[in-house]
């Protein structure tokens, strides 16, 4: 790797070699995309076959250690420059789009939008772009390009770690999405705290990065901090995402201390289970007794009385605005208000034993499973069209038994809309042809995606959908199959 290093510094100053540094530079991004195509169809074709280079007969194994280094060298280098090519072309999005609306106004700068406006909508096609290129989800990209802006603009000691893989991508990302609801100035202070703490955090994984990062930004923003934790709370949830062979994962987004408790009683419960002959492993177990309380199988969890560890000092007890993190045991820090307001909820006396959590809504409430045996092109239901805006009722439970989930490329949301793949303001129809099921960011397509369109397929029939995004990349989603041919 020195070789490496030392072959680039003593390139650094030759204009005449096409791999020095002023060389790249001076080709601009055009330069640099011709280099890394070059070196990455190389590495592409390697990868593909890399005819006997691994065979490990007679190989030392310090080679192997040295090429996987070298590997990190480029992944860090790369991971740091994508972070800034991801930010030039949202800025350059952003000039091309207002250079748009001035020609829409006719070169009239008072009947242009608001440049709040058009940097949104600018944002939203370099989300949809990045979503295409990078085969992401359209949120994932959108949070992928507001935390590259935050390490570009505002932390450049967490980007050159970055870069010098000092930490990973995953955590510098992480880092910075913690600490997105501070202004620049707070967010250089804050990477400044954590470039003094890279030494000691060497072996750091991303929740550490991301404890580390909380600490400071309630150091130095304190009274902030408990504002923000009020408003988090507001945000608390259940959330289902489908998984693998017919299981799912239930999400609960809680504050911090109702949600250490509610593991650590699971985790009693299993341990009670075990004890009594239970075989299935500890995490099993743990499912097993929340699915059998919540929904009052047999076996549910009796009330029991829970110790949970909290280091909190006297003063951030006291004083919430002196700036020092309580500490969750099992979980990290949190601000003091989030001890303070749920501490008080912990205590309270619980309700009588026989009340109904639902109150009189509870009969109500209660889920009932139903079998549906339903084909899924009856010609009744294809036939449907309607001269609304709105999907009729019958129509709108094709789309969603059709689709199963959101039709936008790499987006695993619920589908919460139908929507239009036409718009209904451009002559769409409101047909099953002309209709898809999308999240409320995917049904946003018309400002973030050059086009989106049905497309017919020989070779592969069935309701193709076609995304364009400005960059020209184009990607085809089509329904989950309901069912498998022979």
């Amino acid at each position: 790797m020195s070789t490496t290093r030392n072959n680039i510094g003593d390139a650094e100053g030759s204009s005449n070699s096409p791999w020095s540094l002023d060389a790249v530079r001076e080709g601009g991004v055009e330069g640099l995309a011709r280099l890394l195509g070059d070196v990455g169809f190389l590495l592409e074709a390697l990868a593909r076959d890399p005819g006997t280079l691994f065979e490990t007969r007679g190989m030392a194994r310090s080679s192997i250690t040295h090429l996987m280094v070298s590997e990190q060298v480029i992944r860090g280098a790369q991971d740091a420059l994508e972070a800034r090519t991801v930010v030039a072309l949202a800025e350059v999005t952003r000039r091309d789009r207002l250079a748009e609306a001035r020609d829409e106004a006719a070169q009239e700068d008072s009947a242009v939008r608001s440049s709040t406006i058009l940097d949104k909508q600018a944002d939203g096609r370099t989300r949809r772009d990045l979503s295409l290129i990078a085969r992401c989800s359209p949120s994932a990209a959108g949070s992928s390009l507001a935390s590259a802006r935050r390490l570009v603009a505002s932390m450049p000691n967490m980007l050159t770690a970055m870069a010098e893989r000092k930490v990973s991508s995953r955590a510098a990302y992480a880092v910075a999405g913690s600490v997105s609801v501070l202004d620049g100035a707070q967010l250089r202070e804050v990477d400044a705290i954590l470039g003094e703490r890279l030494p000691s955090l060497d072996g750091a994984g991303v929740r550490r990065w991301r404890d580390e990062a909380t600490s400071a930004m309630m150091d130095l923003d304190a009274e902030g901090s408990v504002l923000r934790h009020r408003r988090a709370r507001r945000g608390r949830g259940v959330t289902i995402t489908p998984g693998d062979h017919g299981m799912a994962d239930l999400r609960a987004h809680l504050p911090a201390i109702d949600a250490r408790l509610l593991q650590k009683r699971l985790s009693l419960e299993a341990e009670r289970r075990r004890a009594e002959g239970g075989d299935a492993g500890h995490g099993a177990l743990m499912a097993d007794a929340l699915v059998d309380t919540v929904l009052g199988r047999d076996g549910a969890m009796d009330e029991v009385e829970l110790d949970l560890g909290v280091i909190i000092t006297d003063r951030a007890l006291f004083r919430p605005d002196a700036g020092d993190p309580a500490h969750i045991e099992g979980y990290g820090p949190v601000p003091p208000e989030a001890v303070r307001e749920q501490l008080r909820a912990a205590v309270a006396p619980p309700r009588a034993a026989d009340a109904d959590p639902f109150g009189k809504d509870g009969p109500v409430t209660r889920a009932t499973i139903r079998r549906l045996f339903t084909h899924p092109t009856s010609g009744e239901l294809v036939a449907v069209e309607s001269r609304g805006r709105a999907f009729p009722s019958a129509l709108a439970k094709f789309l969603t038994w059709r689709d199963t989930s959101c039709r936008g490329p790499f987006c695993n949301a619920q589908s919460r809309q139908n929507d239009h793949i036409k718009p209904y303001a451009r002559g769409g129809p409101t047909s099953l042809d002309n209709g898809q099921d999308g999240c409320a960011h995917c049904n946003q397509k018309e400002n973030d995606a050059l086009s989106v369109e049905r497309v017919d397929d020989a070779d592969h029939p069935g309701h193709q959908v076609a995304w364009t995004g400005y960059s020209g990349v184009t990607r085809v989603t089509a329904p989950t199959p309901l069912s498998r041919g022979a």
